[in-house]
């Protein structure tokens, strides 16, 4: 095990445990889907559920839903009479993932939505205090804006898979369409005035943004 391995294994030893649930989600992830990677995993999954008690928000907005873990870690942290909103643009994903998001213990705190955020959200007439955001990369700067003028003054945007595993310090083939993405959010979100901003290097990278 070299020493990247071992230092994750040393930080999962040290922080609150995943539940038996997300750990049979997790399971069922790798075993039945195709890309399980995407699942954000326990210490994203833990550190997601912390930002909703920080934050303490009353709406808070996912996009890009997949398997369903980070809904379920987000939706750990809310507190009573306050809602969780995931979109899933997926619609092949909808029969593995909806019977874990309602059969879990916070099914009445999660809202799932099958179809384009960027045609659903701005339907729902909702603004949010939190939003992650870990859909098409290649859309990261339509999401973005979608999202930010759906959050209010002093809310947060959590945008995922930023560092792109290293790829964004790279020159992008041109039909390399994700990664040029990340590259071309990262560049406009670093100048935007209307936000403060900081890139953890958690996993592929994770940027916290809060709104002014």
């Amino acid at each position: 095990m070299n020493k990247e391995a071992s230092l994750e294994a040393y930080i999962l030893q040290h922080i609150d445990p995943e539940s038996d649930y997300l750990k049979a989600l997790l399971r069922a992830t790798n075993v039945k889907l195709l890309r399980p990677r995407m699942a954000s995993g326990h210490l994203q999954g833990r550190m997601l559920k912390m930002f909703v008690e920080m934050i303490r928000p009353q709406q808070v907005l996912e996009i890009g839903t997949y398997s369903g873990y980070s809904a379920l870690c987000l939706a750990e942290g809310l507190r009573e009479g306050t809602m969780l909103h995931t979109f899933e643009i997926n619609d092949e994903q909808e029969d593995f993932t909806r019977p874990w998001l309602e059969n879990s213990p916070y099914a009445d705190k999660i809202k799932f939505y099958i179809g384009d955020a960027l045609e659903l959200l701005p339907q729902l007439g909702i603004m949010f205090d939190l939003a992650f955001v870990d859909g098409d990369k290649r859309k990261y700067i339509e999401y973005y804006e979608l999202v930010l003028a759906h959050t209010n003054a002093g809310g947060y945007i959590l945008a995922d898979n930023t560092l792109w595993d290293g790829h964004v310090l790279e020159e992008p083939h041109r039909t390399d369409y994700q990664t040029i993405g990340i590259k071309k959010f990262n560049d406009y979100v670093a100048k935007d005035t209307r936000v403060e901003k900081v890139i953890l290097p958690l996993r592929d990278g994770l940027t916290i943004i809060r709104k002014l």
